[in-house]
């Protein structure tokens, strides 16, 4: 198992006052969620070398359940966090004034997946049932969607009863739910892998809906991208990023090795990563890093699109820089 840092190791080598001064290339990324193939592209490009490469010593620290990156951002816990749109919009609303800076994910991997035989063929057939949903923030494109669809989310027979979703599959296969929420790279996977045959399901993606909103971008605080020092230091970390997903999407087996070597908690199999890392590429592929602003701006339609309880209220100022991207292409 791999250590996610050099950190400690270098301390011992310099000094810790050489450490000091070397501020200006130590980078602490808090990932969303726990280590998986979600998140290749940074262990590839830690593992390969391509952040020693632009002389950066990369932190990466898994997420999971009780661990919410915009938190750890505003606490100073990390530099960068990955974050869904949605939830970073919705935070910076709130007042924490998160920006984007790079978008290596361009499309939706999210979905709802239905028992087909509820008799759910299309929208309309939520009403009166009850669907699975993630919270934490991952709440708000289901949110927003339903009320475009003008279908209450407080149960009732017009209306869907939501059920908050752990991070699992059980609530469709015990039958606790009509639909749950999955991702095309993971949750899908497990359901079939319960011994599930697709054909007694229905998917429902976000992205073919025209409700698919940005997913996985990289975030900063905005008072730090006023800092000339810690902007060299994004643009290195996005280029090397991206050339680790670059390498990942071409070598999904080795990707997938890697992301074993780092997973602490032994949870992983490496024949399940490799299949994630497959679905990943397709989420990625093609994608430079740099936001594309007609998605930015169709997030933020969705997301204003909520009626009477709107993700967010006001179209977003200063949400997003092309600085980092613009640099670190050229």
């Amino acid at each position: 198992m791999k250590t996610l840092t050099t950190t400690a190791l270098i301390a011992g080598l310099m000094g810790t006052s050489a450490l000091a001064d070397g501020h200006a290339n130590d980078v602490t990324l808090q990932l969303q969620w726990v280590t998986q193939a979600q998140f290749a592209g940074y262990y590839v490009a830690l593992e390969k070398g391509f952040y020693e490469d632009e002389g950066l010593n990369v932190t990466i620290l898994p997420g999971g359940p009780d661990i919410a990156p915009p938190q750890v951002l505003a606490g100073g816990g990390a530099d960068i966090m990955l974050n869904w749109m949605p939830s970073a919009l919705a935070a910076r609303e709130k007042g924490l004034p998160v920006v984007n800076i790079a978008q290596p994910f361009v499309s939706s991997g999210l979905m709802l997946t239905c028992w087909k035989d509820t008799g759910i063929e299309s929208v309309e057939d939520f009403r009166g049932k009850t669907i699975g949903v993630w919270f934490f923030g991952n709440e708000y494109p289901f949110l927003s969607w339903m009320s475009q669809e003008g279908i209450p989310t407080d149960g009732g027979e017009d209306g869907v009863t939501v059920l908050k979703q752990g991070f699992n599959v059980d609530p469709l296969l015990n039958r606790e739910a009509d639909c749950i929420s999955t991702m095309t790279y993971n949750e899908y996977g497990q359901v079939l892998d319960a011994g599930v045959d697709p054909d007694e399901l229905v998917t429902f993606k976000y992205e073919e809906q025209g409700v698919a909103t940005l997913e996985d971008g990289i975030y900063a605080l905005e008072e730090n991208l006023e800092d000339p020092v810690f902007v060299d230091k994004m643009v290195r970390f996005v280029r090397a990023s991206m050339e680790g997903w670059r390498y990942a999407e071409e070598n999904v087996e080795e990707a997938a090795a890697i992301i074993i070597e780092y997973d602490e908690t032994g949870a992983q199999s490496e024949a399940a990563q490799a299949r994630m890392m497959g679905e990943i590429a397709k989420l990625t592929q093609g994608s430079t890093g740099a936001l594309d602003v007609d998605a930015y701006q169709r997030t933020v339609d969705t997301l204003l699109a909520g009626g009477s309880d709107p993700v967010i209220t006001a179209e977003p100022e200063g949400a997003y820089t092309t600085e980092i991207t613009d640099a670190a292409l050229n």
